[in-house]
């Protein structure tokens, strides 16, 4: 049971005023940890804190986590709200147009890789060596299964998420034996807001890979979470877990 695992923790989850990053939320708090949710949109983030009941310890940081400056920032209010972090879920993230390769604008690709992979980097570099001085922490990264596979008309999304796997497994392999636990996971599409950003051809070509037959569900995608954010979760690290009604060949 992920509630006696995480009870007590305090966790920061990105992009959480909604979608897959508010199930994370409230999942976390459900299980009792202390929770910060980052996001972009403030009032989306207001609502969202909102709608957590009573007896949840949680937080809105309205943060731009492209940002360096703002990412530490974020992390010093988080502390000073809750304490010391010791989970972090990089969730934030959006699809990008969907575009050939070759028709990509430069600065349409540095906005996806700045998202999707960039601040996933931030986030780490700032929270990180807190938990290794302190010898506990748990970070898990959402990448997608796009980037195993790579999805056409996705080239910008795959290629980020492709590199979240990449620094999930460097990161967690330099922090091995630290007390800090780094995973990501692959999940195929779960309909959320995001499908606003893209194509009905492109979300058609998604679920007709899904042997499942199905989109995911944001609860399943959180129930995966807050194992991995658990202390349950102890000899798994720099590892990618699929969460993809079986589309993953690999």
């Amino acid at each position: 049971m992920t509630k006696e695992r995480v009870a007590g923790k305090n966790a920061v989850v990105t992009g959480a005023a909604r979608g897959i990053g508010l199930a994370i939320a409230q999942r976390l708090a459900q299980d009792g940890a202390g929770v910060s949710l980052w996001d972009l949109d403030g009032q989306r983030l207001a609502e969202s804190v909102a709608g957590f009941g009573a007896d949840a310890t949680v937080h809105g940081q309205t943060v731009d986590v492209t940002d360096e400056t703002k990412v530490r920032a974020a992390a010093a209010a988080t502390e000073a709200e809750f304490g010391p972090v010791d989970i972090l879920v990089n969730n934030a993230g959006i699809a990008g147009s969907s575009l050939k390769t070759w028709e990509y604008t430069i600065e349409e690709w540095d906005r996806v890789v700045a998202l999707d992979l960039g601040a996933v980097f931030l986030c780490c570099k700032t929270l990180v060596t807190g938990m290794m001085d302190r010898g506990y922490g748990r970070i898990v990264n959402v990448a997608s299964i796009a980037g195993k596979e790579g999805n056409p008309n996705a080239s910008a999304y795959s290629a980020a998420k492709a590199g979240v796997i990449g620094l999930t497994k460097s990161l967690g392999k330099e922090t091995a034996g630290s007390g800090v636990i780094v995973n990501c996971i692959t999940p195929a599409a779960v309909r959320t807001e995001i499908f606003d950003q893209i194509s009905e051809e492109h979300i058609q070509y998604m679920l007709e890979r899904i042997p499942l037959g199905r989109f995911g569900k944001v609860e399943e995608i959180a129930a995966l979470v807050a194992w991995l954010a658990s202390e349950d979760c102890s000899f798994s690290t720099a590892a990618v877990f699929d969460i993809s009604g079986g589309r993953a060949t690999y």
